[in-house]
């Protein structure tokens, strides 16, 4: 994400397209400053381009938002303006009410916390009718079957499906 992560948008495409992947989804946080850099380089190497938004609501999750169209990515630069102009320079500030109109256009991710939080994968799950998933990301820890066992648990409890997701902030 910009200003967390070491590695530029044109040097995580490179790594994607180098790996095979069909798609990269580029996800700053409460920002779509990667964008346009990211856009260039995917389309230089023939790899489908995700954009989105990592926001942590202030009264509820952290969710990765993705725009599926035009409409979408115009959502999110509403949504993003929106965070920013309430927060002081450097941060941003989103409620959960801010997501319950005009993101139609949005799939979103549930990033679940170190104790998975049922009511938001619920709250999730509401909000995004058949357009969520809670992410799963596992860093090769000591409790990643543990902590797979809770995801799976909390994804039958919110009836939302896991999806593999890596938090990448480095290309390699």
């Amino acid at each position: 994400s910009f200003l967390r992560g070491a590695s530029r948008p044109e040097e995580l495409a490179a790594r994607a397209h180098e790996l095979g992947y069909a798609a990269l989804a580029i996800t700053d946080e409460c920002s779509l400053a990667g964008v346009v850099r990211a856009h260039l380089a995917a389309k230089g190497l023939g790899l489908k381009l995700l954009i989105g938004t990592e926001v942590a609501l202030a009264d509820g999750p952290k969710l990765v938002l993705l725009a599926c169209d035009r409409e979408g990515y115009g959502n999110l630069s509403q949504l993003v303006t929106r965070g920013r102009t309430r927060g002081r320079k450097g941060s941003y500030r989103l409620t959960r009410a801010d997501l319950d109109g005009g993101l139609d256009a949005c799939l979103a991710l549930l990033v679940p916390g170190a104790a998975p939080d049922t009511a938001h994968a619920r709250w999730v799950a509401e909000r995004f009718p058949a357009r969520a998933w809670i992410a799963a990301g596992l860093h090769c820890g000591p409790d990643d079957r543990a902590r797979l066992a809770a995801l799976r648990e909390l994804a039958a409890a919110a009836g939302l499906p896991l999806v593999a997701a890596g938090d990448v902030h480095m290309h390699v």
